[in-house]
């Protein structure tokens, strides 16, 4: 009997014990850094590169240009210096095809909304009325759609689909369309018409007033990025002169261009801050 109540004292001292010290879940970000170059990576329609992916063409481009830069300059300070500005040529190849297929898309998402209502006013079900975009919609986007209706017809969970659909399209406009959808499907409602016809007239307009815009700063921005370019192609040009080479081989030279380079980096993100139109965030990921 001692025994036993033995154990048991034991065992509830040991679960106090473990009350107190419980471990501590680590909660994922999802709005990190490899959450937003995903999203980047979707929207530039390369959907079979990873994060890490990036990064490692990243640093493949910049070992190339470093090995290169050596051949023809024999200076390993210049090298370092176009290798470094040659690692981010990835990551701006992938936000420029983003930005086209954003500002491409912006122009198809209504025609989304209108063919949702339409097949809701045709009495589809939701759906179908989703599935059907695959072939009627917009071609941009009719792979995606035709993903929907195959996990549709293989599962026939439409929340499931529906957050498949999410990440597949990685778009702010898409994610408001799925939810209302969602919250369609499962609180019930008669305004999804309604609301549907308002979000196309809304984007609508804003794709309107956002090309305006684009269209006036387009030819600063461009400007600014050149005016940040120019340096650098005058000191590659220089740099196939050996007594160029070896000056920057020097403190002095190593000094002249970090502080060049810091001076470029810095002049063109606060161009692009000052120049930058609001985005939307994926705040319904």
């Amino acid at each position: 009997m001692g025994v036993v109540v033995g154990l048991l004292l034991g065992a509830g001292l040991c679960s106090v014990w473990t009350a107190w010290w419980a471990p501590t879940t680590r909660t994922r970000r999802v709005d990190g850094w490899s959450a937003r170059t995903q999203d980047l990576l979707v929207q530039a329609g390369a959907t079979g590169v990873t994060p890490g992916g990036l990064v490692g063409a990243s640093a493949v481009v910049a070992v190339v240009v470093a090995l290169l830069g050596l051949a023809f300059t024999r200076s390993g300070v210049i090298s370092l210096a176009f290798a470094l500005l040659a690692a981010g040529i990835p990551a701006m190849l992938v936000r420029s095809r983003a930005r086209r297929r954003r500002v491409a898309l912006r122009e198809v998402w209504p025609e989304v909304v209108d063919n949702l209502a339409s097949g809701v006013r045709a009495g589809l079900s939701l759906p179908e009325a989703v599935a059907q975009l695959g072939e009627r919609g917009p071609v941009e986007l009719r792979p995606q759609f035709r993903a929907f209706a195959t996990d549709f017809r293989a599962s026939g969970r439409f929340s499931a689909c529906l957050d498949a659909l999410k990440a597949r399209l990685a778009d702010p406009v898409g994610d408001r369309i799925v939810e209302a959808l969602r919250m369609t499907r499962d609180v019930g409602g008669t305004d999804l018409g309604r609301l549907l016809r308002t979000l196309s007239t809304f984007l609508r307009e804003d794709a309107r007033t956002r090309g305006e815009l684009e269209a006036r700063q387009s030819w600063t921005v461009n400007a600014a990025r050149l005016a940040v370019a120019g340096p650098w192609v005058v000191l590659a040009l220089l740099a196939t002169r050996p007594e160029t080479a070896r000056a920057y081989d020097s403190v002095a030279g190593v000094a002249v261009l970090g502080l060049g380079a810091l001076c470029c980096a810095f002049a063109y993100r606060l161009m692009i801050r000052i120049g930058r139109l609001p985005e939307e965030t994926r705040v319904l990921r």
